[in-house]
């Protein structure tokens, strides 16, 4: 009888530990966010979760994560462990602060797996009104003449409308005060409010405004003017050689098994085929791109190239 329960003990504890050693059926997977609600990472993160979910056969919850220009939340990421089930919503700030930033806990590119791309963002220049400039050169001319005396806001030091601004002013030669916040709504609505002198934000956070008199769009970053604002003018008009634009993607801890990045990726590029999700990224101003794991792992490396360059010509730094 005691050898009866001492086998029924080791086959219960053997039933156990291979459970457990097998991918749960369900669950849960995170995508973090590594800034407030509201921009447009987050807005993208939740307009893509429940269908994701259902593809991957798992539930999944976006997580904000601000902080330290989006560091604190990639570091988070950095540390998980590599089993796919905490991602992040990633952009070019990814790639820009591991060439603005002196020392960071991760590293931007060793320490992520590229799991799937999502698309791209363009970003427009956006002034308060009370600024008597109605095109790009204007506003350069109007800087000048006020060194000093401008202020801009972004969503946080390293961030894409830190530096993309920064850019500009690094081209135009201009002297502009920094003015961060903790994420892309609080920094436009000081623009709206008159208490900020300048804003660059994702389409997604200028779209809302193209008729609001409380703030003046003077041009786009990309190299060639928006789909999604085609009567503005590029920021290159009034700058030549300016340019900036965002990918966005979910990228996981370096690690992942490659059989649950191709399920993740092959799950996001269906979704790049829905009609409904079609409409969404268009209403957000986002121009969908699926890639595999190995492009997008190319992209990253490629954008931290160029995001250097951009750093070095903008000058700016944070220690």
């Amino acid at each position: 009888m005691t050898i009866v329960r001492t086998l029924l003990a080791l086959l219960l504890a053997a039933g156990t530990t291979a459970a457990s050693a097998q991918p749960a059926s369900g669950g849960v997977t995170r995508i973090v966010v590594p800034f407030a609600a509201g921009g447009v990472q987050d807005i993208l993160a939740r307009a893509i979760s429940s269908e994701l979910g259902t593809a991957i056969g798992r539930k999944v919850i976006v997580e904000n994560r601000p902080g330290g220009g989006g560091t604190i939340g990639t570091a988070l990421v950095a540390k998980a462990p590599p089993d796919g089930h905490t991602l992040i919503l990633a952009a070019a700030s990814h790639t820009i602060n591991g060439s603005l930033y002196a020392k960071l806990p991760y590293d931007p590119i060793r320490d992520f797996s590229g799991v799937a791309h999502i698309g791209t963002v363009e970003y427009v220049l956006m002034i308060n009104p009370r600024i008597p400039a109605k095109t790009v050169a204007e506003f350069v001319a109007y800087a000048k003449a006020n060194p000093g005396k401008l202020n801009y806001a972004t969503a946080g030091s390293g961030t894409a409308t830190h530096l993309s601004m920064a850019y500009l002013i690094g081209l135009a030669g201009i002297d502009m005060v920094h003015i961060p916040f903790k994420g892309t709504n609080e920094a436009v609505n000081e623009v709206l409010a008159g208490r900020a002198d300048a804003v660059i934000a994702a389409n997604i956070g200028a779209l809302p405004f193209m008729k609001d008199a409380r703030i003046r769009m003077l041009g786009v970053t990309s190299a060639k003017r928006s789909r999604f604002l085609p009567e503005l003018p590029t920021v290159a008009e009034g700058v030549p050689g300016y340019e900036f634009d965002s990918w966005l993607g979910l990228l996981g801890p370096a690690g992942i098994p490659r059989a649950t990045v191709d399920q993740l990726n092959l799950a996001v590029a269906s979704l790049l085929r829905e009609p409904a999700i079609l409409d969404r990224l268009a209403k957000l101003g986002i121009e969908p791109q699926a890639l595999g794991p190995e492009a997008f792992d190319a992209l990253l490396r490629a954008d931290f190239a160029k995001m250097t360059r951009v750093v070095k010509a903008s000058g700016a730094r944070v220690e």
